[in-house]
């Protein structure tokens, strides 16, 4: 039971407190209510918005049939041209390397007299400006007639969608299609670091290269095979010196190449001379 003390300041502080408060158009406002109370503007804009959000919400459980990777639930066995999943420029990147021959990570004619290696990463702008830009001319100048062959290093530089970018690539090297594989993600690049190469994207990448079995590509990214080729590329990019990419090195096949400069990645002048200057070579 309150003492008497108690029960006179309770009194006191109940005849000190202020009236209610009431808004136009409310109830009484007390410190334990709300405020004034929402407008059926409010109400109806802040419904719209909850729609938008729920439809938002639907849309993406049913693309990725509600798996918690973010995996498409109905991936095709095999990538095409045609399927739900096919990317941007995929057409594109098919018939520029149609007819090319493929062994890993490497590109074109064993025999061709120059090879151009080039380090790069899937999420770097700047590889993403040589590869859609500069480097279709140099396949079909070089690389198809023969000319020239291409080892592509993929490099996790950035940050963790590079890791991400580069265990797919290597994956899809098993199957002989990173270069494919590696353009399809360059034509639909996302910002940095912004989590835009996710298990949908490398999904969507593998279903869009023709030919591609895409759930073994899905299995592989992960394994052992994958993480040992990872390792290499990360040793050799040491013992490169690499710290930008792209970084690019041209040479006669079978030495180990010198670093061309590059004043930009469009920069094909600077490319193509130091590949004739080793053509040149080989003429002799």
């Amino acid at each position: 039971m309150a003492s008497g003390k108690k029960s006179k300041e309770r009194r006191r502080a109940a005849t000190a407190a202020p009236p209610p408060v009431r808004s136009r158009g409310g109830r009484p406002r007390t410190p334990t209510t709300a405020g004034r109370q929402a407008s059926p503007r409010v109400l109806m804009i802040a419904g719209i918005v909850v729609l938008a959000i729920v439809a938002a919400v639907v849309a993406i459980v049913v693309f990725t049939g509600g798996s918690k990777s973010g995996t498409p639930k109905n991936i095709p066995t095999a990538g095409s041209l045609t399927n739900a999943l096919t990317l941007p420029g995929s057409s594109e990147v098919a018939a520029m390397y149609k007819g090319i021959p493929q062994s890993g990570t490497t590109l074109g004619a064993a025999k061709a007299p120059v090879t151009m290696t080039e380090y790069v990463d899937l999420q770097c702008p700047y590889c993403q400006e040589f590869e859609t830009q500069t480097l279709p001319g140099i396949v079909k100048d070089y690389v198809r007639p023969g000319k020239l062959r291409i080892v592509m290093r993929p490099w996790a530089f950035l940050g963790p969608d590079s890791i991400t970018g580069q265990h797919a690539t290597l994956a899809a090297s098993i199957q002989n299609k990173a270069f494919n594989y590696a353009s399809v993600l360059y034509n639909n690049q996302g910002v940095e670091n912004t989590g835009w190469l996710n298990q949908t994207m490398v999904t969507s990448a593998a279903a869009s290269v023709p030919g591609m079995d895409v759930p073994k590509l899905l299995a592989d990214q992960n394994g052992s095979t994958v993480k040992a080729l990872a390792g290499t590329v990360d040793a050799l990019a040491t013992a490169d010196h690499v710290n930008s990419t792209p970084t690019i090195l041209v040479g006669q096949t079978g030495t180990h190449g010198k670093v061309v400069t590059l004043s930009s990645p469009t920069d094909r002048a600077s490319l193509v001379k130091a590949i004739e200057a080793e053509l040149a070579k080989t003429a002799n």
